[in-house]
């Protein structure tokens, strides 16, 4: 009888189609023996597993299953070699720092495959939120002080006031993904949560598809040299303006249905999106990539070119407001 492969194991052979940036050139010491695609594969098992630290992982690793006994095999080297518990600490270790540019590579990757602006204007979103870290807190006064009070704390996150949840200790992600038919991930960046969202955006712009024309933020991103760095690349930001409600401009109906699109991808956790929590964010990015659809209606006739650039074929005479 023929054993179907578990789903596991196809999301593991998956990570050797992934298109990998550039390497950055390399120091002196000795080279790496294991590729850096091993050690995805290994991250890959970790997130599905909810495994969260190595020897957690290896544990799992040698079970005497079927599952792993397969995953065992897409883990070793030519040689047929599997990694130290060292090796694995290390390597994972340093995974996070060249995750911003895989991400990017795989965004402009599955642009060029999937075409999501081919019949609509070529925007995309930005937002951030906050992830509350594992563990304690550590206090103000303790962090002035220097104290540690529990082994459980994460020293390396920070505080910041949310809007919606309020003090919260722990990390910022911050995403950028098409506003489109097709939701795709074009860049992404984890950082204590009192990072600024303007001051974290120029870094996320270096990933992002050369076409892209709009940009959609909220008010956080309303930054004259954000603003310019987006102009030189004929990239337009668009936030909401400041002043009290309701705002009587003429760009009002335009910015309604723009934020329209940018919300619809950031939409707070206790509605319907999971982009609160980093393991589910990834998850659902990977499953509504190809199947989620967001549509869109233009109501006044004052929005008609706007509805246009949107909706229909992309047309800079058209588009430009």
């Amino acid at each position: 009888m023929l054993l179907q492969e578990s789903l596991l194991v196809t999301l593991v052979k998956l990570v050797d189609r992934i298109p990998m940036p550039a390497p950055s050139p390399r120091g002196r010491g000795r080279p790496p023996v294991y590729p850096d695609r091993l050690f995805l594969k290994a991250l890959a098992i970790m997130m599905v597993r909810r495994l969260h630290k190595v020897n957690e992982f290896l544990a799992v690793l040698a079970e005497p299953t079927p599952e792993m006994h397969g995953l065992r095999g897409l883990l070793t080297d030519p040689q047929g070699r599997l990694p130290s518990r060292r090796t694995w600490e290390r390597r994972l270790a340093a995974i996070p720092a060249t995750l911003p540019a895989q991400i990017g590579c795989m965004g402009r990757h599955l642009i060029a495959l999937l075409q999501p602006w081919a019949d609509c204007a070529r925007a995309a979103a930005i937002d951030s939120t906050v992830l509350r870290a594992l563990g304690g807190v550590w206090h103000k006064k303790d962090r002035e002080a220097g104290v540690v009070p529990h082994t459980s704390i994460d020293t390396e996150a920070h505080w910041t006031k949310s809007g919606w949840y309020g003090w919260v200790y722990g990390w910022k992600l911050h995403l950028v993904c098409t506003a489109a038919r097709v939701w795709i991930p074009l860049a992404a960046e984890l950082t204590p949560a009192n990072a600024a969202d303007n001051l974290l955006a120029p870094g996320l712009l270096q990933e992002l598809p050369l076409e892209l024309r709009f940009l959609l933020g909220d008010q956080h991103y309303r930054d004259p040299d954000l603003e310019q760095l987006c102009a030189r690349s004929g990239c337009l930001v668009i936030t909401p303006i400041g002043g009290a409600y309701p705002h009587t401009d003429d760009g009002v109906e335009v910015r309604r249905i723009l934020h329209k699109t940018r919300s619809a991808r950031f939409l707070r956790r206790d509605s319907m999106s999971s982009i609160a929590y980093s393991e589910e964010l990834i998850s659902d990015t990977i499953s509504t990539t190809l199947q989620q659809q967001f549509p869109l209606t233009v109501g006044s006739s004052y929005t008609s070119d706007i509805g246009a650039c949107l909706s229909g074929p992309f047309d800079e005479s058209v588009c430009r407001f």
